[in-house]
């Protein structure tokens, strides 16, 4: 019987439960995908009888002219191959602190992962493990099936960071030729490719171009719209795994490389152990090969022994054990050295104790958050991610107590193995002796294995739960972005008060201030109010008004309900939404808003911000902190680097796949286009003040600092509209139209490049990148089209044709370019002008009525938008004041779209979705809700 490997939290460790459940799971050998159980053990005994019962028959085969080799079976020497007999005892001691070699598969999810740690009777993953030296189940049974979690949320598809691109472009691979440095700089006995694909679940080829364009200071953005057929178009989320990954070798390869230098220079590197160090694939391999050498405040037993005299005895006792003597070979009265070695452990009272008086300064209102973590007992390999991120905040804020319950069966077979196998003497060794060496194990067992393994536990799975933790919020933070905009709107938006009344401000359709006022709406004297706000609304012609969900919210939403069914302000057809405030305080306080609204008061700043996020979410949204707009989980939790480097990441993705007017866009929103920076986006809007717009893209190779390759980078991402610009020019801006082409002959002459063009390119208004201006122009040329058909229906009617007539790929291969190239100039050819990606995502819902929290019950049906999604599940609007939430049972894959299923909880900031009332707690405020339907 199998006990579980159990992660328990609890107030007091007394409380900890001795659990014995049979876990076939944890069973390293597994036929044909079924687990042996009980049995495994002594199957894997009598696979290695039988492994010794042919090596003895060996001799029998028909080889008359060759002696028996009886000299092989000397005693344990049937176990170490020849290449391990060779060995000095300096390598095998140097091999005995060395993890194995990298693994073939290296697993991501917690399930798959477990496979990697064996507990088995005779692989115990453990160090002094080496390979070849014992049996090793791994070695003689089958691949071990992998199984997924019972309560798994992946559904039909794999994860995307797992998937393999299998299809590439054309059906063949398209390899990038790597140069030395790519591979040679790590200095590893490891392929950084190999291993890399290994560990992403990437083919070889794919992971080396992108190791190739990361090297050549590729964006993701550019890599993943303008290089597909190199990535085998891999999504932005995929190329950035790889990334990371790449990254953390290039880490790994540092600190391998600082830990030999390291030893070197303390005199104790040889060149096994400078092997050793260069065949550890993650930071904890070389943390665990430095272990024996890395000085603290105090020696180590084995360090003090040596000191001591003690090695040879310590040898002798493995070696030649009939002639150890110990009375003669331990010099008496040595400091240091005592005849009787006791090994204390711990009372448990004394935690016992310490717990409570922790629990006595904790605060009542912080225990109760973490009462259902009380006693809690889960297997490893069900805790789900937000368990594991709540109880480590538990653990922070010293209210839990966690351990992880290893089963006595490793400890008994790791203690067998190591007298038996590893450290079996060569003779007979005395009781005494006998008794010296388990003490040994037992107590390297208790002060070194258990804590090891306790701690490898507990590091997957909070590296887990925090990749799990920060992937949902990339994906929550790019669907809030992507948010379809509110164009050509008048929009008066409302930041609710108690105290200080309502902030309102009115914007116009370009998102320019127009009016901002004080409103009470709470005020005895309403009548009055509303008569104001009708006066603002109609001179300024506003239909349309957003309402902050903060404080007041309620009230303020009533307000305007009832003077909208009253129609209090007609002719006018006035509709309200509500939108998520968060952070917009913190940007009213902000330099950047300073600087934008020098003079205005901070609460009437916020109002702006509410309104704009409505009217442009992508371009509001990205002003603020990703952290502070309210649609993460346990993101104080999570390493703050991994996360800062992810929510960059998918802000620069959204904003260059949306695109950007120069002429008209903040230097805020500038500085995330992929291939910018602050430095270049501040240049660039200093250019924009002493020359006016830009006609075309040419002209960004005028702008000091912005080089070719920063170009290459962001030219395709940034649009120049015809409209603006000569909306600029009769502003104003037309002052200095000539300046540029001065400039242009001055600063051309200077970087050794021919002058840029005045004109405007009609080109520059698409997705087209200029290095493929040259194609587009031919395929146009090759249909009968011209640029001055762009967008229009005739145009596009010609290239569905061509294309339907001849295939994409035969069209591709006649202009020598890549069938992706050539989509994306049909794309930019057909869309019209003005085209934006978000015009088909989810907008905010305009509503004329109000439903009261009080009104719910259940069963009730209805409609709403989801606001943030958790580990646990999605919060939804339904327009009562208080979001209700569907817990992650409740989505199913039946319930979702086809083209959602393969995502963790398949929903997403701003989806529509039809919800089913379970439960309405009014003393809790809460409401549980039940997924019907995702509407489109």
């Amino acid at each position: 019987m199998l006990d579980e490997i159990k992660l328990v939290s609890c107030y007091r460790t007394g409380n900890q439960r001795d659990d014995s459940e049979e876990l076939e799971e944890w069973l390293p050998n597994i036929n044909e995908g079924k687990t042996k159980g009980r049995r495994q053990r002594g199957t894997v005994e009598m696979a290695e009888r039988k492994k010794v019962t042919k090596r003895v028959a060996k001799p029998k085969e028909p080889k008359p002219k060759e002696p028996k080799p009886k000299a092989e079976r000397k005693p344990r020497a049937a176990r170490v191959s020849k290449a391990k007999k060779a060995k000095t005892k300096t390598e095998q001691q140097t091999e005995d602190a060395v993890l194995p070699k990298p693994e073939s598969q290296q697993h991501v999810t917690v399930k798959e992962e477990r496979l990697s740690i064996n507990l088995s009777s005779h692989n115990a993953a453990v160090p002094g493990d080496v390979p070849h030296e014992c049996p090793s189940s791994s070695q003689h049974f089958p691949k071990v099936k992998k199984e997924e979690p019972d309560d798994s949320f992946t559904f039909d598809e794999p994860a995307q960071k797992k998937q393999k691109t299998t299809n590439s472009a054309q059906g063949r691979p398209i390899k990038l030729k790597l140069s030395n440095s790519c591979v040679e700089d790590l200095q590893m006995n490891w392929d950084p490719i190999q291993v890399l694909a290994e560990k992403t679940g990437v083919e070889q080829w794919v992971c080396a171009n992108i190791a190739k364009l990361f090297q050549e200071e590729n964006t993701v953005p550019f890599m993943v719209r303008y290089r597909k057929e190199l990535i085998n178009h891999m999504d932005a989320d995929a190329v950035r795994d790889v990334q990371l990954t790449l990254e953390e070798l290039r880490s790994v390869a540092k600190k391998s490389k600082s830990v030999s230098q390291t030893l070197k220079k303390e005199g104790v590197l040889t060149s096994e152990l400078e092997m050793a160090l260069k065949n550890c694939t993650t930071a904890g391999d070389i943390d665990h090969v430095y272990a024996p050498y890395k000085k603290g405040s105090k020696l180590s037993k084995a360090r003090r022994a040596k000191e001591l005299g003690l090695e040879p005895v310590a040898l002798a006792l493995l070696q030649a054990p009939q002639t150890l003597d110990l009375h003669s070979s331990i010099q008496p009265n040595t400091k240091g050295i005592s005849p009787l070695h006791t090994y204390n452990s711990q009372p448990v009272v004394t935690v016992l104790v310490h717990q409570r008086s922790l629990l006595i300064k904790s605060k009542p209102k912080d225990i109760a958050k973490f009462s259902l973590y009380t006693d809690f007992t889960c297997d490893v390999q069900r805790i789900q991610h937000y368990q594991m991120l709540a109880i480590n905040r538990g653990e922070n804020l010293k209210i839990l107590t966690v351990k992880v319950n290893i089963p006595d069966w490793v400890k008994n077979d790791f203690c067998r193995w190591c007298i038996n196998v590893r450290w079996r003497p060569q003779g007979f060794a005395q009781p005494e002796l006998m008794t010296i060496l388990k003490n040994a194990i037992e107590d390297s067992y208790r002060r070194f294995i258990l804590p090891f393994l306790s701690r490898g536990y507990r590091t997957k799975l909070t590296t887990s739960a925090e990749k799990e933790s920060i992937a949902m919020f990339v994906r929550n933070l790019r669907q809030r972005l992507l948010m379809c905009p509110v164009r050509g709107r008048v929009i008066m938006g409302v930041d609710p008060g108690f105290h200080h009344g309502c902030k309102i401000a009115i914007l116009s359709p370009t998102s320019q201030i127009l009016h901002t006022d004080v409103a009470d709406v709470a005020c005895p004297a309403k009548h009055k109010e509303a008569e104001n706000l009708r006066h603002l609304m109609f001179k300024h012609s506003c239909q349309t008004i957003v309402i902050g969900n903060g404080k007041a919210c309620r009230e303020t939403e009533a307000f305007f309900t009832d003077l909208i069914k009253q129609r209090f302000f007609k002719p006018l057809d006035v509709s309200y939404c509500i939108t998520d405030e968060a952070g917009a305080s913190i940007y009213s306080v902000s330099p950047e808003a300073v600087k934008e609204m020098p003079d205005m008061d901070p609460n009437l700043r916020s109002a702006v911000s509410i309104g704009r996020r409505v009217q442009d979410p992508l371009a509001e949204l990205i002003k603020i902190d990703p952290k502070h707009i309210g649609i993460g989980t346990y993101q104080h939790d999570v390493s703050q680097s991994l996360l800062r480097a992810a929510l960059d990441g998918v802000v620069q993705e959204c904003v260059s796949f949306v695109g950007v007017d120069i002429n008209i866009c903040s230097e805020t929103l500038m500085r995330h286009i992929a291939g910018l920076n602050a430095g270049r986006a501040r240049s660039i809007m200093e250019w924009k003040e002493k020359n006016g717009p830009f006609l075309n893209r040419e002209q960004l190779k005028l702008v000091k600092g912005l080089g070719p390759k920063s170009f290459q980078q962001c030219a395709g991402f940034i649009r120049i509209n015809p409209e603006t610009v000569r909306s600029s020019i009769d502003s104003g801006g037309n002052e200095g139209l000539k300046v540029p082409l001065k400039q242009t002959a001055e600063k051309k002459k200077v970087k050794g490049s021919g002058s840029a063009s005045n004109k405007f390119n009609p080109l520059d208004q698409t997705c087209i990148h200029p290095e493929s201006y040259s194609i587009a122009l031919r395929f146009l040329s090759q249909i009968g089209g011209s640029l001055d058909q762009m967008g229009s229906a005739v145009l596009r009617q010609s290239i569905e044709s061509s294309v339907k007539s001849r295939g994409l790929d035969v069209l591709a291969k006649s202009l020598d370019t890549t069938p992706e190239t050539l989509q994306l100039i049909v794309d930019g050819l057909t869309q019209p002008p003005g085209f934006d990606i978000r015009q088909d995502f989810e907008q905010a819902d305009f509503k004329r009525e109000i439903v009261s929290m009080n009104d719910l019950h259940d069963g009730m049906v209805l409609t709403g938008r989801v606001t943030n999604t958790a580990l646990f599940g999605a919060f939804v609007d339904i327009g009562v004041g208080r979001s209700g939430l569907i817990p992650k049972r409740f989505i199913t894959p039946d319930k979702l779209p086809v083209d959602q299923r393969r995502r963790s909880l398949a929903l997403g900031p701003g989806e529509r979705v039809e919800v089913r009332v379970m439960n309405v707690d009014l003393h809790r405020n809460r409401i549980t809700l039940d997924l019907i339907r995702v509407l489109r």
